[in-house]
């Protein structure tokens, strides 16, 4: 990943609602949700919700798919580990288990 991916990807995620709506996406899996769903979940108001999905898409978070009527939104998944390794490449030397990174490996996309 490019540092200027990384910065907009990082500037996304910077708001609270950002972080949650990426936050639940990841949660949700593969599948994504529906913007309603999001919604609902979140306690957002669409037209703040359709605001914020736009800015997360834009910064390459999180895809859109129409599916009949409705918008699917998913996590980027090899998006959202470049951007981990962006930020993790040159910790401790080669070695993060110095730095106490650990992934906790859940069954979701790989």
């Amino acid at each position: 990943m490019k540092q200027i991916d990384a910065l907009a990807a990082l500037a996304a995620l910077a708001q609270d609602t950002r972080l949650a709506v990426f936050r639940h996406l990841v949660g949700v899996g593969p599948g994504g949700a529906s913007a309603g769903d999001i919604a609902h979940a979140l306690k957002v108001a669409p037209p703040t919700l359709s605001f914020h999905l736009k800015a997360l898409e834009h910064a390459g978070l999180i895809a859109s798919e129409r599916q009949s009527r409705s918008i699917i939104y998913s996590a980027d998944y090899e998006r959202m580990r470049a951007l981990l390794g962006f930020l993790t490449d040159d910790c401790c030397q080669g070695r993060p288990e110095i730095c106490g990174l650990r992934v906790k490996r859940k069954d979701c996309a790989s």
